[in-house]
């Protein structure tokens, strides 16, 4: 027989009584850390600044980014065998020109063209800050790249938009053009749900008022009653706009009947850079109703109500502000988001600008 064999004391099982018998999994002494050295050369980085206060400390600070992208572009290439430079625009200054009774903007001694037609971009002569604006436009630019992105040459496309309304009147004479229908079938959605007259419920007890004690929905109403009231006295006189939005309904609702056939006539019968310039600022600000307002405001056509404008009532501060009414309103109770809403609240004012530039003129409004 076998004797029994002796575990070593470490084995043998033992019965853990009380939370003093428990024991940590870890038992290595603890080390101090090892800092490594700083390699940096150089100056130590700018200590963090406060957020940009306005928009001149914004547009500084986007300047110095966009050069030191560039920077870092011309040395990545420089790394890869690339040309370390753009290529330069080839022409050194762009004017304005009256030509055979038009305006013409030329780049050194070659007229500015259109980009898809190659036709000579004639501007009549009544619309002198225009043709003076395109000429800015394309003297700011630096290269000859940067003329194939429409967003760096606004004004030139707004008025080749234009231009090709016109040519293609011309080529239908008898009834209404195609791009013409278009246009009046796109904008006619926007009247459906229209940003100046879709309203707020009622304010509730927690809701934010301005210092006149007035809701985001009073604000609203008020705005909306006053374009409208001028739409359906001079411009769409006999007809009645509703708001489509009221109260805690969630489906737009249509406007009365006849409204759209009126309004849509209206739209198909606006010259080119009317009809231009109202696509333009419907798309801006997301309202049909601001936007046939603004262009009557403005234009110096058929439809212009210029006179009725004389003291910029209605001007593109005032139609930015209408636009944006429940946008501003959040803004300024829930905080603005940086890079969001300061880009567009400018890119709607820029819009709006180059729609008075493309529909007024020294001409006299009929």
């Amino acid at each position: 027989m076998r004797p029994p064999v002796q575990l070593p004391l470490r084995l043998l099982p033992r019965t853990i009584k009380g939370p003093s018998a428990v024991r940590s999994f870890h038992s290595s002494i603890p080390a101090a850390a090892n800092v490594a050295p700083i390699l940096g050369t150089g100056p130590p980085p700018e200590p963090p600044t406060p957020e940009a206060r306005n928009i001149n400390e914004r547009v500084a600070r986007r300047k110095k980014q966009a050069e030191m992208l560039k920077a870092a572009k011309v040395i990545r290439n420089s790394k890869d065998g690339k040309q370390t430079t753009l290529r330069k625009r080839f022409w050194k200054e762009a004017s304005v020109q009256e030509v055979d009774g038009a305006l013409q903007v030329f780049l050194d001694t070659r007229p500015l063209r259109h980009p898809q037609t190659k036709e000579i971009i004639r501007l009549p002569t009544s619309k002198p800050s225009l043709a003076a604006a395109i000429a800015l436009e394309w003297d700011v630019l630096t290269s000859a790249q940067q003329a194939t992105r429409q967003h760096l040459i606004p004004l030139t496309s707004l008025v080749c938009r234009a231009i090709d309304i016109a040519e293609d009147d011309a080529s239908n004479p008898s009834g209404t053009a195609k791009v013409r229908k278009d246009i009046a079938t796109t904008l006619m959605r926007y009247l459906d749900t229209d940003s100046l007259l879709c309203w707020a419920p009622p304010a509730g007890q927690f809701d934010l008022r301005n210092d006149a004690g007035e809701s985001l929905r009073d604000v609203q109403k008020q705005t909306a009653e006053e374009t409208v009231s001028f739409l359906t006295t001079h411009v769409w006189p006999g007809i009645t706009i509703e708001p489509v939005l009221d109260g805690h309904a969630i489906v737009p609702r249509n406007q009365p009947e006849g409204v759209r056939e009126v309004v849509q006539g209206w739209v198909e019968g606006l010259s080119p850079w009317e009809i231009a310039g109202l696509e333009r600022a419907t798309l801006a600000g997301k309202s049909l109703v601001a936007a046939a307002r603004f262009v009557a405001a403005w234009s110096e056509g058929p439809v212009g109500k210029r006179e009725l404008n004389a003291d910029y009532k209605f001007g593109i501060e005032e139609a930015a502000k209408a636009v944006s009414l429940e946008v501003d309103w959040q803004a300024t109770q829930w905080g603005e988001v940086e890079d969001t809403h300061d880009v567009n609240k400018e890119d709607v004012r820029r819009q709006l600008g180059s729609v008075v530039l493309l529909v007024t003129g020294t001409g006299s409004s009929a």
